[in-house]
């Protein structure tokens, strides 16, 4: 793949990371309880696993690590200025 690809593939696995987060997110503060909130934010961390998996293939382990953390802050601040 070439590295302009990489990374556009990267900034959307990234993306996709934050928009299931975001989702999780507000699944856990929604008005559904019981199982079905359960299941659904259980999906969306899968989700978030998957695209992980992704990441390590594109560009390694390390580098994984740092882009789902960047991922998971990005989404958390865009939470809160949402929330």
């Amino acid at each position: 793949m070439e590295e302009r690809e990489n990374k556009s593939e990267v900034a959307r696995i990234m993306r996709q990371i934050e928009l299931e987060y975001e989702a999780a997110q507000h699944g856990m503060n929604g008005f559904a309880a019981g199982a079905g909130k359960h299941e659904f934010i259980t999906a969306r961390m899968e989700n978030i696993g998957h695209c992980h998996e992704k990441l390590k293939t594109l560009v390694g382990e390390e580098k994984a690590v740092v882009a789902l953390a960047q991922a998971l802050e990005q989404a958390d601040n865009e939470t809160k200025q949402q929330g």
